[in-house]
Order: structure tokens, then sequence, then C-alpha cells
């Protein structure tokens, strides 16, 4: 009787094979359950293209080592950087840059801009923004048929990351385009990863090597380890302030860094990563050689709060800062509220013109004495605007403009910063005059 029952069970088995197979993709079809070959392909890697091997950030770090010039700024920056946001500098630390890095030579040209106004600024710190994986392009806005959306490849590598494998850097969004630098340094597509590690590489010790300390985000929990021993302040962005893999790789790096508020302008998310990352954490994760091992992390403790508004409006107000810096000292009461602005995304309301309106509200708080305001994120490059790219390649680019989030020219950036040293110097003189104790690091000059 149990013979019978198979066999009667047979043809249905082998008809809901094909009902299922015409429902799922032609190139996946339903598997034959009686092949085992079959069923292997079917369980595993179904809609990986391939796997291309990656360097590992050992051998990269060996090959393109940074100098000692470039060491000294890069250790300058992280210390000065964490005072300021401890509150034990007061001066305020300004990432200004591209909104992403897409040619390395533009880069260093606004550098050279950058280094040789850093004397006028004297109560700023200022951090070169160098976003390298950082993709904003929307695919709606891309006129490049080379950049029109396509499947991103799974890599699975033995490459040191202080966390747990991942996919290749890639920003969380709705819609694709251009991936950064590191990923697709041709801009084509073509995805040349190992590439754009060694140019990101090269750049940013370039950038430091001409005392210019630089500031990124971290994407992903790879590309840090080839990049971070380089890198002076990080942040957390606002996709990805609430996954506990940023929040434990935040725990370990070697520099202050800060959470962006969610994407409604919530604040709490922030604050959640900032108590998480400022405590130990034990995770898995690989050596610099490939090895899997557990991480163990001591905790971050230069860790701030970033407002950068949201689907709901602004948040840079004073009203706005008071909130976030009292949910800041309620959840960390024994450490300074450190509280930075970012002047782009949701608070100019995705227009680039309204980030200097930004930056004058910032230093009418500033003049009024407020303390929480320790840092301002500015998205500037050489000229103003955006662009797509071209259909005929990114040949065609114009100089300087980026092919991501619109920012503000170097001209209309150099009355910001002016504007804001001014008011910073303003609050040193009506603090001091409040009675107010010069901070030790002011005192020394630093």
């Amino acid at each position: 009787m149990a013979d019978s029952h198979i066999k009667d069970a047979t043809p249905v088995h082998r008809f809901r094979q094909v009902e299922m197979g015409k429902a799922t993709d032609a190139q996946t079809p339903f598997p034959d359950l009686d092949d085992d070959q079959e069923i292997t392909k079917y369980i595993q890697d179904r809609r990986v293209i391939g796997y291309d091997p990656l360097v590992q950030p050992a051998l990269l770090r060996h090959e393109i080592q940074s100098s000692q010039a470039s060491q000294r700024t890069i250790a300058h920056a992280r210390f000065n950087a964490a005072q300021i946001l401890a509150g034990k500098d007061d001066r305020v630390l300004v990432i200004v840059g591209p909104c992403s890095i897409h040619s390395t030579q533009q880069a260093i040209e606004y550098a050279k801009l950058l280094r040789a106004k850093l004397a006028d600024w004297p109560n700023l710190l200022i951090v070169m923004r160098a976003y390298l994986c950082v993709p904003h392009v929307r695919a709606r806005d891309v006129s490049s048929p080379m950049l029109t959306p396509c499947a991103c490849v799974r890599v699975r590598v033995c490459s040191a990351v202080p966390d747990r494998p991942t996919t290749v850097p890639q920003k969380p969004r709705t819609t694709v385009g251009w991936k950064g630098l590191i990923n697709d340094p041709d801009i084509d597509g073509s995805f040349q990863i190992n590439k754009g590690l060694r140019l990101a590489r090269q750049l940013l010790c370039d950038l430091t090597d001409l005392g210019v300390p630089v500031g990124s985000e971290l994407l992903d929990t790879i590309s840090p380890q080839y990049i971070a021993d380089l890198i002076s302040w990080g942040a957390i962005g606002a996709r990805t302030t609430e996954s506990q893999l940023h929040r434990e790789l935040a725990s370990g790096v070697s520099f202050p860094i800060g959470f962006k508020n969610g994407t409604d302008g919530s604040v709490s998310v922030a604050v959640d990563a900032m108590r998480s990352s400022s405590n130990p954490h034990a995770f898995m994760g690989v050596t610099e050689h490939g090895l899997a091992a557990i991480v163990k992390t001591r905790g971050n403790q230069d860790v701030h709060v970033i407002l950068r508004g949201g689907s709901k409006g602004t948040n840079y107000s004073a009203e706005h800062v008071k909130a976030a810096a009292s949910a800041i000292e309620k959840a960390r009461p024994q450490h300074h509220a450190s509280i930075m602005i970012d002047c782009s995304h949701g608070n100019s309301q995705k227009n680039h013109n309204n980030q200097p309106k930004v930056v004058d509200d910032i230093c009418s708080q500033l003049r009024a004495g407020n303390r929480n305001i320790t840092g301002v994120m500015i998205e500037s490059h050489i000229n103003a605007g955006r662009q797509d790219v071209p259909a005929e390649g990114p040949a065609a680019l114009k100089h300087g403009v980026s092919i991501t989030d619109a920012c503000v020219d170097w001209e209309t950036t150099v009355g910001m910063l002016d504007r804001l040293s001014e008011a910073v110097g303003q609050r040193r003189s009506v603090l001091l005059e409040a009675g107010v104790k010069k901070p030790t690091a002011f005192e020394n000059g630093a």
C-alpha cells in the first residue's frame, strides 16, 4: 500500500514542478527535485555571477605607504578633533569638500585651495571631506547608458575586516547609480574595485602629505581596512546609523566618528548609536591577513551626533540643537553633548544654495554662546552645482563639478568659512566675559 501511495504521488509532483517553473524567473527555473546537481544549483549562488579576487588590505598598505608628514597630519587632526568634540578645545571642526570624489586630480586641486587658506581660519579645524564610496546619483538622474541600474555582484573574499563578511560597498538606497571611486573608478559600471582601492589609498596619502587631513563615511565594513589608517574623522550615514554592524565597527576605529540622525530626522537612533559604539564589543571578523577571528574592541568615546535634517524638514535651529543636546546629556551624562550640523542634505532641502543660509543660522547660535555646536559639515567643490555623466562618458564631464549631490563653489565656501571662524571667535569672547574658563587646548595654542 505504501508503494502504491508513492507511485500515485509521482505524477502530481512532476506536474507541480512544471507549474511552479512557469512562475519563476527564466534564468532560475524551478529545479528537478530528482536531480541532486540541479538542487545544488538552486540552493547555492543562484544570483551570483562570479567571484573576483580582492587585494589583501595588508598587501595594499605595504604597497602604498603613508609618509611621516602624512602620519603627523593624521595624528594631529585626530587628537584635535577629539578635543573639540569633548569640549576641551573651543574651535569648531569643519568637514568640507566634495559630496564624493570622482577625480583624484580635482580632489588634490581642491585640497591645495584649502591648504592655502588654513591660516585664515584660526578658529576652525579644517578636515577635507573625502567620500570614496558614497553613491548619490539616482538612476533617473543618470543620462549615461553606462550607469543605468545593474546587478551588483556579491564578492566573498578572505579579506581583513574588523567585522562580518558583507557585500561590496554600496549605499542602501532604493535607487541605484554610481557607487563611488572605490567601487567604480572608471565611472562606467565596470566595477574595477581593486583599481579603485589603490586609487583611493594613494589619494588619501597624497592629500594628507599636503598637510590636509581627511574625513570619510564608513559605508561598509570592508573598505575601511584599506584606508582607515589615513582617516582623521569618520561618519556613519543616516541609513546605517541603526546598523549593528556599523555600531560595532565604530566601536573599534582609531578616530572620532559622528552618527547622522535618521532619514526622518529622528535623533534618537543617533544617540542610541553613540551609546552602543562607546561600549566594548566582541564580534566575528578577520585579521589583516584574512584569518577568521573574534574581534574585541574597547569602545569609542570620541563619538557625536550629526544633525542633517530629514524627510520632515530641517533640524539645525537653536530649538533642534537644544533638544538634541538634552537627549545626548541624558544618554551620556558624563560627556560633552557634542553636535555637528550638516549644512547639506535635509538641512539644505537638497538645494546647495541654501547651505550658506544654514551657516548663517549656525553663526548666530555661536555668537549667542552655544557650546554644543562643535562641528559643521559643508558640501563644497571647485565649481557649483552638479552634473550627470554624459552619454559620451566621463571624459566629457565639466571640471570641478560634482556628479552626485550639488555643492557650493569655492568662492562661496571661503565666505562661509570666514563667517564661521569669526563667529567662533565671538563665541569665545562672549563666554570669557561670562566667566567661562578658556579651554586648555586653546590656551596651549593647539
